[in-house]
């Protein structure tokens, strides 16, 4: 651990910055988040940077990393506090300056350069800060690697060396920008509302889509870093009614909704309605599958469950693998699995080549989703939204956890719904087809209706999600059932929101 003051006469060390500090839970299963001032200090980046300089050297990964920031009015300084240590530990670093997380994750395949750091809390509130690295483009860090680095940076095991340098790229925004829309153009008027919750993406989301043909209509896309009307987060209703409203105001085709870090992108279709990130990957999937036939796509644990169903997929011989949400875990399985693409329901979309580099873009997602409704000229996105089957989906619903509590709750929700399905007993008056727990547990009823917990991967929460194909009475039993076993956990609080 961090050497403690000598002496009590020096108090509220994080204030003076006279010893790091670097709260533990803060590195998390694949990425690390913080509330800054109370749980990480500049002092605690700055050892942060030399316990990833380190790593990168244990690695044996050539040392040259990209670093970039969000708007965030404190990103900047952790980012330039852990640049220092990363140059401690030998580090040449290569700054991009003010970025969306894709653009950092592009830079190191346009710049040649093997790892990254991005400080951002993406959609997190004010007042958490955090870092997304890797040293394996396009992949980001996992749980081994993050377990290494903790270890590193809180046992004080950073090594310092010589040859660590400083180079700014200037003007690096344009150059993703120009990649982004090269080779695209719309052959049919599209107009778009366009949100970026006056997060980062506000500096390059409403130019791109504009670039490819779209006329825009830009809701929120000044950059404010105190969020004044909602926090960019396309899973909260709270920005999604913002984005329906003014779809339905203006008579858009489609609305698209950015997170903070411009990786995630939601969608909104011309009626107004918000269509479920997890939906929006199925459409997605249905039309790479028809110009793809045998694609393979990889889904994360949350996503409908209508992926295994659908006729359309089943039509052109796609496939499809559920794996663990998480950014770095459905990157890697897609890499793995040579997948078309992966989809998460939280709104991060990975595409393989041609359309991508298998890091996840929120712009190429908005793209993809252009260009479906370009090769599907009079065809409304609320008209292929409503061609899907029929499904009663909950939102991702998040009662508070604490972060050492909320893994130990969902291994008691685990053991619970296991043991009565292992009993044969009856889950919201159904038998139990199947326990997937490659990810919390996702409990399948002999319907396909499913309900589905986990342990928050950058908050102090557990997620909350539940389905049904055949009617909202037996979604909302299934939450019944889970609902009032999470009640009995005096760790689990308050939701964020609730069916």
């Amino acid at each position: 651990m961090f050497p403690k003051p000598e002496s009590s006469i020096v108090a509220n060390t994080a204030a003076y910055e006279t010893t790091p500090l670097v709260r533990p839970t803060g590195f998390r299963e694949y990425d690390a988040r913080w509330l800054f001032g109370s749980e990480l200090n500049l002092m605690g980046a700055q050892a942060l940077g030399l316990g990833l300089g380190t790593l990168l050297h244990d690695l044996q990964v050539p040392p040259d990393i990209v670093i970039a920031h969000d708007y965030r009015s404190y990103s900047a300084s952790i980012k330039m506090a852990m640049a220092t240590g990363l140059m401690a530990a030998g580090c040449r670093v290569h700054d991009i300056g003010l970025a969306v997380s894709p653009m950092a994750y592009f830079a190191q395949f346009e710049l040649d350069l093997p790892a990254v750091a991005m400080v951002t809390a993406s959609h997190n509130d004010n007042g958490w800060t955090g870092v997304k690295m890797g040293a394996d483009r396009p992949v980001t860090f996992g749980p081994d690697e993050m377990g290494r680095l903790k270890e590193i940076v809180l046992s004080g095991a950073g090594i310092g060396r010589v040859g660590g340098q400083y180079r700014y790229v200037a003007g690096f925004a344009a150059r993703y920008a120009a990649d982004l829309v090269a080779g695209k153009a719309l052959r049919h008027p599209l107009k778009a509302v366009v949100a970026c919750g006056n997060g980062t993406a506000g500096m390059i989301a409403p130019g791109v889509l504009r670039a490819i043909g779209c006329e825009v209509i830009e809701l929120d896309c000044e950059l404010d870093h105190t969020f004044p009307n909602y926090n960019p987060n396309p899973e909260d209703m709270a920005m999604l009614h913002a984005v329906a409203d003014a779809v339905r105001r203006h008579g858009a085709d489609v609305g698209l909704a950015f997170d903070g870090d411009g990786d995630r992108c939601g969608v909104i279709d011309d009626s107004g309605e918000e269509i479920f990130a997890d939906k929006v990957g199925l459409l997605l999937a249905r039309d790479l599958a028809a110009l793809h036939p045998g694609s393979h796509f990889v889904v994360d644990v949350k996503s409908t469950g209508l992926f295994a169903t659908d006729p359309e997929l089943k039509r052109h011989g796609a496939t499809v693998d559920y794996w663990k949400t998480g950014h770095s875990y459905i990157k890697r399985r897609v890499r793995e699995a040579g997948a078309r693409a992966g989809f998460e329901k939280s709104g991060h979309f990975f595409f393989n080549a041609p359309i991508g580099r298998g890091y996840d873009d929120g712009l190429i997602a908005a793209i993809a989703v252009c260009e479906m409704l370009d090769r599907n000229p009079g065809q409304a996105l609320s008209g292929l939204r409503a061609a899907l089957p029929v499904s009663w989906q909950s939102p991702t619903m998040s009662p508070h956890c604490a972060d050492e509590d909320k893994y130990d709750v969902v291994d008691r929700v685990t053991a619970h719904f296991a043991a009565r399905a292992d009993a044969r007993q009856k889950v919201a008056n159904q038998a139990v087809r199947e326990i997937n727990t490659i990810n919390g547990i996702r409990i399948v009823l002999e319907d396909g209706t499913w309900g589905l917990v986990r342990a928050s991967s950058n908050k102090p929460e557990l997620v909350v999600v539940v389905e049904s194909p055949s009617s909202e009475g037996n979604m909302r039993a299934i939450f019944k059932e889970i609902d009032a076993f999470l009640a009995g956990q005096p760790e689990v609080g308050a939701y964020n929101q609730k069916i």
